[in-house]
């Protein structure tokens, strides 16, 4: 069987992952506004889609191999635990809504915000302790 773009099978079974990811993304941000989801599951939901949705990482990308493991790894570990978190028949209903209306995603500054207060403070610490180690 022929696959677009002459995809193999497993480049096509990525492509499907991937655009599950974006909508189980997509999930989990209207689930976060959701007042039927409780507190607890709205804050993972919440974390996971503004990291997900931040124009920066917490590891770069353009750091080899470690830039890109961030997002395989802890953006899926986070969808999986927010989508546990989630009460079955609130995911059931907001899955058909996405599904349906294919929702848009914002970009998250303020998540970029608090990644780069993140880098910023650890930069200061790093700083800190190097003082400290050579006046030490």
């Amino acid at each position: 069987m022929a696959l677009p773009w002459g995809l193999d099978r497993s480049a096509a079974r990525f492509l499907h992952w991937a655009r599950t990811l974006r909508r189980e993304i997509a999930v989990v941000y209207l689930a976060a506004r959701d007042p039927r989801v409780p507190w607890h599951a709205k804050l993972v939901a919440a974390a996971v889609a503004a990291y997900a949705l931040s124009p920066i990482d917490l590891i770069p990308d353009f750091i080899p191999i470690i830039g890109h493991l961030d997002d395989v790894i802890i953006i899926p570990l986070g969808l999986w635990l927010a989508i546990r978190l989630i009460p079955p028949a609130v995911l059931a209903e907001i899955r058909a809504r996405v599904g349906a209306e294919q929702a848009s995603l914002p970009q998250n500054r303020a998540a970029a915000a608090v990644i780069i207060a993140l880098w910023l403070a650890g930069i200061l610490a790093a700083a800190l302790i190097a003082i400290r180690w050579l006046h030490g």
